[in-house]
């Protein structure tokens, strides 16, 4: 199934969203995918292209420092952080 660029768009901003809104608590795949209401697949490649972006910093590590074998956190860039913030006040 193709989505057209403009569907997309809005699909990233609400992921853009919701990473702002828990920061700066990193947000797994599922839990993005969960609260958007989208397949867990789809999520992951749009934060795919996110993260090509420098939008969204994917993090493989748990608090403890080791390695995820196949899960992976995701949080915004701080940059993108710091923009959001200065747009909200």
């Amino acid at each position: 199934m193709k989505i057209s660029w403009q569907k997309k768009e809005k699909i990233f901003e609400q992921i853009l969203s919701l990473l702002y809104s828990s920061s700066p608590r990193p947000l797994f795949t599922s839990n993005i995918a969960v609260e958007i209401a989208r397949d867990e697949e789809f999520v992951k490649n749009l934060l795919s292209e996110l993260k090509s972006k420098n939008l969204v910093v994917g993090i493989n590590r748990n608090p403890k420092g080791i390695l995820y074998s196949r899960r992976m956190r995701w949080k915004l860039n701080d940059k993108v952080y710091n923009t959001y913030k200065s747009m909200a006040s």
